[in-house]
């Protein structure tokens, strides 16, 4: 049997260090609205490699726009009084606070209606 000869798309559709590039397409990043929040699971964990020993709370896991993940920063910052950043790494959004706060962080994005587990760290 004979296949017939169909046009190949150079487009990377999976790659083992970031996963499925298709679903990038259509990603977080720039994306026109945000999932609500009973649709997202978030993972919660505390970090402290590569940052000289200082301990942070890392949030991942959201499915936002550029605007609603700052509003949500900023909220989880004021309400550990600490500093903190937001990062889009390879399609994923990130938030992360200065400090061990991940007890004060699961509560309140509970709270909001977020799906939340803590992970070891």
């Amino acid at each position: 049997m004979k296949m017939a000869n169909l046009p190949k798309s150079n487009k990377l559709v999976y790659s083992t260090k970031s996963g499925d590039e298709r679903k990038k397409e259509a990603g977080p990043v720039g994306r026109r609205s945000s999932l609500p929040p009973q649709q997202q699971n978030l993972k919660i964990m505390r970090d402290k490699k590569g940052r000289g020993g200082k301990t942070v709370t890392v949030i991942s896991g959201f499915v936002l726009t550029e605007t609603d993940l700052t509003e949500l920063s900023k909220t989880l910052k004021a309400l550990c009084g600490a500093g903190g950043t937001v990062k889009q790494e390879d399609g994923l959004q990130i938030i992360e606070v200065q400090g061990d706060h991940r007890d004060k962080v699961a509560e309140k994005l509970k709270g909001l209606g977020y799906k939340v587990k803590l992970a070891g760290g």
